[in-house]
């Protein structure tokens, strides 16, 4: 297997970064990542078709918030939070500080619409 290619931190563009990261599954990756060392795509598929979450990944590698190394069959995923940081000072600590919305409950939006 051939190894995956990853921008150098110089090379990081703040569009594809905002756009890595305007995906709600993608942000999910990244705000997981944020809080462990290093996960597996199974940890982080969410049930999800293998083939969606390969193209999450490959969006998240090429905008450079994510190192992928394999280690034999396994995937191993790590945010390149000290990359991100040293080209965009506090952009990961807004985005990741800003926590996961809030769902909407079914009844809530019945309720509001009476």
């Amino acid at each position: 297997m051939r190894p995956y290619k990853h921008p150098a931190a110089s090379e990081l563009v703040l569009e594809r970064v905002l756009y890595a990261l305007s995906d709600s599954i993608r942000l999910d990756i990244v705000r997981h990542l944020a809080h462990v060392e290093c996960a597996t795509c199974g940890e982080l598929d969410g049930g999800r078709p293998k083939s969606t979450v390969s193209h999450h990944f490959k969006v998240l590698r090429e905008a450079g918030l994510v190192l992928t190394e394999s280690t034999g069959t396994t995937h191993m995923n790590t945010l390149r939070h000290a990359d991100i940081e040293s080209r965009f000072p506090g952009l990961l600590s807004a985005i990741l500080s800003q926590g996961a919305p809030a769902k909407r409950k079914a009844g809530a939006k019945k309720a509001k619409a009476a």
